[in-house]
This record gives C-alpha cells, sequence and structure tokens, in this order.
C-alpha cells in the first residue's frame, strides 16, 4: 500500500512535470515567432522610410512617409486589438466590429456633417473637431445598442450578424442617398473617408490620435486579466468574481474609440480585423489576451503595411490594398460562417 501510494505520488510529479515543460516550450516558440514578426514589422516600416532617400531629398520625403508609416501602425493596432477583444466579449471567433457596420456608421456620419453643415464648415475641415464630433456619436450608439443587447441573457451569434447586416445597409443606404444629394463640389470632401487609402492622410491628426491610441492600449492591457476569464463564458466570468456586463460596457467604448481612430487615419477596411485575428490564432498557442494584443497588432501591422508596399511597389497602385483585403476577407468569412454552421 505505502508502495503503490508512492509510485501514484511520483507518476503525478512527472506529469506535472511534463505539463510545465510543455508550456514553457510552447511559451519559448510563441516568443520565437513573435519576435521574427517584429524584425518582419521593423524591416518593412524601415523600406518604407528608406526607399529612395538621399542627402538632398530626405527632409522632404521623411515629412510625408513618416506620419503615412505612423498612420498605418496606428490602424494596424487599432484595428487587430479591437478585432480581438470584440470576439472575447461576444464569445466567438467570427465577428468583429467592422462586420457590425462599425464603419459604415462612421462614413455616414461624415456624409452627414457634411449634408448639415457644409463643406467649408469647421466641423468638416477642422480634422480634430471633426474627430472628437464623430467618434462621440459613434460611442453614444455604439453603447445604447450594446447596452440593450448584452443586458439580455439569450445571445445568439445569428442574432448579432442579423443586426449587423440591418444596420450597415441602414448606414450605407442613407449615405448613399446623401451623397447623391450633396453638392458635388462638397463631395470631394468626403470621399477620402469613404475608402481605405494612405495616400491623403491627415498629419496633424495622425500626430492627435497616437496619445489616445496609446490609452487604449494600456486598458485594455490593464483588463487583460479579466478577458481571460470572460473568455470561458458569460456563467464562468460571473461565478469567478467578474462584472460581466460592467467590462463588457467599458471595454465596448474602448473599442468604439479604436475604429474610429482607424476609420479616420485609413478608411474602412471591412474584413482585415476578422483575418488578423484569426491567423493570430493559428500561429500562437497562448490564450493569454496580454500576449494575444501584442502578438495580433505585430502581425496587424506586417500584413498592412506590408500589403500596401507590394500595391505601391509590384501593382503600381493598379489596385487597393482594401480591395484585396475585401476579397480574402469576404471568402474566408463565408468559410468561417459555413463552418461554425455545421460544427
Amino acid at each position: 500500500m505505502p508502495s503503490s501510494t508512492r509510485m501514484t505520488g511520483s507518476t503525478g510529479k512527472i506529469s506535472t512535470t511534463a505539463t510545465r515543460q510543455l508550456g514553457m516550450s510552447r511559451l519559448s516558440k510563441d516568443g520565437l515567432k513573435l519576435t521574427v514578426l517584429a524584425l518582419v514589422a521593423l524591416a518593412i516600416c524601415t523600406l518604407f522610410l528608406g526607399k529612395g532617400l538621399t542627402p538632398d531629398n530626405y527632409q522632404f520625403f521623411l515629412s510625408r512617409r513618416i506620419p503615412k508609416v505612423l498612420a498605418i501602425v496606428l490602424a494596424a493596432i487599432a484595428i487587430a486589438s479591437s478585432s480581438l477583444i470584440f470576439q472575447t466579449i461576444t464569445t466567438n471567433r467570427i465577428l468583429t466590429p467592422s462586420i457590425l457596420g462599425f464603419d459604415s456608421l462612421y462614413v455616414m456620419i461624415q456624409v452627414l456633417l457634411v449634408a448639415v453643415f457644409g463643406g467649408f464648415s469647421a466641423v468638416v475641415i477642422d480634422t480634430k473637431i471633426n474627430f472628437i464630433i464623430a467618434t462621440g456619436i459613434m460611442i453614444v450608439c455604439a453603447m445604447t445598442l450594446f447596452h440593450f443587447y448584452f443586458k439580455g441573457r439569450q445571445r445568439n451569434i445569428f442574432t448579432l450578424l442579423l443586426i449587423g447586416v440591418v444596420l450597415s445597409s441602414l448606414f450605407s443606404s442613407v449615405t448613399g442617398f446623401f451623397t447623391m444629394v450633396i453638392d458635388p463640389d462638397e463631395f470631394t470632401y468626403i470621399q477620402g473617408s469613404m475608402f481605405a487609402s494612405f495616400n491623403n492622410i491627415s498629419s496633424e491628426l495622425v500626430y492627435w490620435c497616437t496619445i489616445p491610441m496609446l490609452l487604449c492600449s494600456a486598458y485594455l492591457f490593464r483588463l487583460s486579466n479579466k478577458l481571460d476569464v470572460m473568455w470561458l463564458g458569460v456563467d464562468n466570468a460571473k461565478s469567478l468574481g467578474v462584472d460581466t456586463h460592467k467590462l463588457t460596457m467599458q471595454v465596448m467604448f474602448v473599442i468604439t474609440l479604436m475604429i474610429s481612430i482607424s476609420t479616420a487615419l485609413i478608411g474602412p477596411v471591412l474584413f482585415f480585423g476578422l483575418i488578423v485575428v484569426a491567423l493570430t490564432r493559428q500561429l500562437f498557442s497562448g490564450y493569454q489576451h496580454r500576449f494575444l494584443i501584442l502578438a495580433s497588432a505585430v502581425l496587424s501591422v506586417v500584413m498592412l503595411a506590408g500589403g500596401q508596399w507590394v500595391v505601391e511597389n509590384l501593382f503600381d497602385f493598379d489596385t487597393t490594398i482594401s480591395v484585396i483585403i475585401n476579397f480574402l476577407g469576404g471568402g474566408y468569412f463565408l468559410y468561417l460562417l459555413m463552418k461554425h454552421k455545421f460544427d
């Protein structure tokens, strides 16, 4: 009897040690992958900044390229982080804020501001005032919608998808109507916000959005432990002492602000967040949100900056990166939707 007890104890110790070694091995592999991705992201950004620079022209080109690269980095971090956290809150791996019409809402707000105040108004021309007004309206609308949705006990992915499809159609219809009735000269002020582009980035807005973006990222890192618990499900999170409704409202506020930043900087990109988060979960075995937020952000920078570099240097601007992302992301979204249905 004592010998069997010793054998059982030793077997338990061996299995525990093996589990720890396996976990450490996975962490080291994930760390190596993240390091490689970070180096690739740094190399791509360096290519963007250093191509064709000479002692005579570097001041001019850097003054235009630095805001562009910074906008790509900020938008990539915003899209990846918001999509990852949104999937945690909704407890599924298909939905993203863009699919639910957040980008369409921002574009509609821009069109309505031009239609109501005119293209020469301060709320349209001044990028900071425009960003504050548009973001404020988005936050109010998003918080109102998700307050009632997440307050209910029954949450269905197809119900949320239906809400997103209806809202996106509504916002797009309103946008299309007002673009037809406004003055053609005023339409040029909103044309840049309707499509994803890196060629009409406002340098002032890029630097101005840096601080809010850093604050949002820091706040998500602070909530990462609660988000780890939230991924187990609402009921399990409540049983472990997490105020799920409060956490949801806090996170939705941050997500809406991030989507506003990314859309204001580069325009709407519908399926990019879905692709980035799905690839992040396939490449990395970790589940901690603190690591996943960082990993998805770095992968997003690699994909967005690398894709734009390919568009500029290989396709010679014959196409746009939004067309490529929407084409690939739309097919991938349908694949995930069908897989989720049959599973």
